[in-house]
């Protein structure tokens, strides 16, 4: 009997066990030429490791600038000093690693504990969705976020998100994204544009909330000149969420993932036009004087429309949360239809919603959820006019193929 109950606890306990035992190597049973089985060359593992890839240099970035912005908003730095010679510092590192490393510690562990509970609940292999969100979630929120706050929001994405739809492949809803989306809800000041996003709360002084600082997005908001230079917009030295801020890096992870065929470049082209026309609509109200700059909206409406794409979290969201396989359009026809709409609604959220301003994840998040619409009615589309062409066909005779001819020469 006891033989029996540590047999049947070996077997509940297996996917637990095989989830470490294949984590870098193919498991014991795998398909072999011949029959029906179609071999490739990727597999669910092989394409999660693959964008984690493209994540790394970002996650470096980051933790050098947690500690960048943390010291220049301490000290400052002198007015013709090289950025780069106090970027890549000893001291703005250790900030990081103190940082943004718990973050991802969170992150993985609460996230693999929740999946592993469920794969041996349910009896499956654990499923290798959450090694992409796991490292997602760390750089899509502010570098003070309280980790028990993460752990909570980990818990909620990851069940809420993922599991009750049936685990990864089955989500309608990116999970990081529900992550963020529950942080945003449940804690909204924490996830402002004024608050937490430059580490540390307490001046050397003492004094309270004295180097909080503001993302770029709050300062236009907030109808604020700001001191950051395009070549810092677009390399990221600038606060906002602790991987988001570097537009080159997100350039080049997206073009990594276009050429392994990991992302889907329309989703990505096209959703960088929608941003583009939605900032330029924007830029011509201010222009024919539609609005004041007395406006709670000016700011941001009057912000050079390409320059969109360089702060916040959207390239960062384009290239990495917008091209989810699993959430995103299928068609091709409907991959650009979605990804234009990603772009345009983000820029305009960005611009209707000042107090949080920025609205890519809510964007992706409602895309996410008419994304199945999208993919309908482009099927039907391809359909109707597949039935008109046979309607409008003419039948060839098979008997005589001079008939045929002639008749294939009268409808021509």
């Amino acid at each position: 009997m006891h033989e029996l109950k540590m047999k049947y606890q070996g077997k509940k306990m297996a996917p637990a066990f095989n989830a470490f035992h294949t984590f870098l190597y193919s498991p014991n049973e795998t398909t072999h030429a011949g029959g029906t089985h179609v071999k490739g060359a990727d597999d669910l593992k092989r394409t999660m490791n693959t964008v984690i890839m493209a994540l790394v240099p970002i996650l470096l970035f980051s933790m050098f600038n947690a500690g960048y912005q943390h010291f220049s908003a301490i000290n400052g730095f002198p007015e013709n000093f090289s950025v780069m010679e106090h970027f890549l510092t000893w001291d703005n590192f250790w900030i990081g690693i103190v940082k943004v490393l718990p973050l991802v510690v969170v992150s993985y562990g609460i996230g693999l504990i929740v999946e592993f509970i469920f794969a041996v609940i349910k009896g499956h292999e654990v499923e290798e969705g959450y090694l992409v969100t796991g490292m997602l979630v760390p750089l899509i929120v502010p570098v003070d976020t309280p980790l028990w706050m993460l752990a909570v929001a980990v818990v909620f994405g990851v069940v809420i998100g993922k599991e009750v739809f049936g685990g990864t492949g089955m989500n309608i809803l990116n999970p990081a994204l529900t992550i963020r989306a529950f942080l945003f809800f449940a804690y909204p000041t924490w996830m402002s544009g004024d608050k937490v996003w430059v580490h540390g709360a307490v001046d050397l002084a003492g004094g309270p909330d004295a180097i909080s600082g503001e993302t770029v997005l709050g300062f236009l908001a907030q109808n604020k000149e700001f001191q950051y230079s395009v070549s810092d917009m677009f390399f990221g030295f600038i606060p906002g969420s602790v991987g988001e801020t570097s537009a080159f890096l997100c350039l080049l992870g997206g073009l990594f993932l276009i050429f392994s065929k990991i992302a889907s470049w329309r989703i990505m082209v096209s959703a960088v036009i929608g941003s583009l026309v939605m900032g330029l609509v924007f830029n011509q109200v201010v222009e024919l004087g539609w609005i004041g700059e007395t406006s709670k909206f000016y700011g941001l409406m009057s912000f050079d429309f390409w320059k969109h794409l360089i702060v916040g979290g959207l390239a960062f969201g384009i290239v990495y949360m917008a091209t989810d396989p699993v959430t995103g359009a299928q068609t091709n026809r409907g991959k650009w239809i979605y990804g234009f709409l990603i772009g345009f609604i983000s820029v305009m959220i960005r611009v209707f919603n000042p107090a949080y301003p920025e609205g890519v994840f809510l964007a992706i998040l409602l895309m996410n959820v008419f994304a199945p619409t999208i993919d309908h009615y482009v099927i039907r589309g391809n359909v109707n006019r597949r039935m008109k062409r046979l309607k409008n066909a003419v039948i060839l005779p098979k008997d005589s193929d001079g008939k045929a001819e002639e008749l294939k020469a009268e409808t021509v």
